[in-house]
């Protein structure tokens, strides 16, 4: 397991917008870590300074513009022109650009992804209760949400390894596993998401697994789960309508 990025829940408990088991899970990563204790307490002071600092900055950039906008004289005539031939340069440029932009050749498949692909953006957290289980999906999700898929992924492992039928912990990890380029660990996931066949994540997995046989050049696969959610429709049936257009 890389090593954890402590700065977002730094920022988070300093000011107090951890849930409770956050802040017990960070307390007890303060008491093993006294670089951990030195930051935070670090961080602390700093924010009391720059609230101070920050008002003078405002306080000298209001002056600065103030300054600046006096200093402003009316454009005379006979400056327009130079302004009006540098507007026609630019006017150019973004039309010689548009004209290139369109002769340029479908894109390829990582362009597709870049287009349509986001990653999954998970509803609020529901779960109530301090489990174990419960802890390990809340550092999941805080690993998700601040783009550490690695550590997400290791935490919707463990939620699985508790409880086998937790389908939002099952796609979670699928798009965690993308995001960090494991694509057979990623289409397990979402593959088992879809078998299951009784929750409200199956039309995202098919969603996820069309792209993820784009990602690894699995075309033909590609191309049938894209018309499978076409004939289905749903929220996906648009988008994946475009895409076969591309690929084929």
């Amino acid at each position: 397991m890389k090593t954890i990025d402590f700065s977002y829940f730094i920022e988070r408990y300093n000011a107090g917008e951890m849930s409770e088991s956050e802040r017990q899970w960070f307390q007890k990563e303060l008491e093993g870590n006294e670089k951990l204790r030195d930051e935070v307490n670090l961080r602390k002071n700093t924010d009391l300074v720059l609230k101070n600092q920050n008002l003078i900055a405002l306080r000298n950039k209001l002056s600065a513009i103030e300054k600046k906008r006096e200093s402003k004289v009316v454009v005379k005539n006979a400056n327009r022109p130079v302004i009006i031939n540098y507007a026609a340069v630019i006017v150019a440029l973004v039309v010689i650009g548009s004209a290139i932009l369109f002769k340029v050749k479908d894109p390829g498949s990582e362009e597709v992804l870049s287009r349509y692909y986001e990653a999954y953006d998970p509803p609020a957290n529901q779960r109530s209760g301090l489990t174990e289980e419960n802890e390990d999906f809340t550092l999941a999700l805080e690993f998700y949400n601040t783009h550490d898929y690695e550590n997400a992924a290791v935490f919707f492992n463990k939620v699985l390894t508790s409880n086998p039928k937790d389908m939002q912990s099952a796609l979670l990890n699928g798009v965690s596993n993308f995001e960090d380029k494991k694509y057979p660990e990623a289409q397990q996931s979402f593959v088992r998401v879809i078998d299951d066949n009784n929750n409200l994540f199956i039309e995202t997995a098919k969603w996820y697994l069309a792209l993820c046989y784009i990602k690894t050049d699995e075309m033909d696969k590609a191309i049938k789960q894209l018309q499978m959610i076409i004939k289905e429709g749903g929220i996906y049936s648009n988008d994946a309508k475009k895409i076969v257009r591309k690929l084929k």
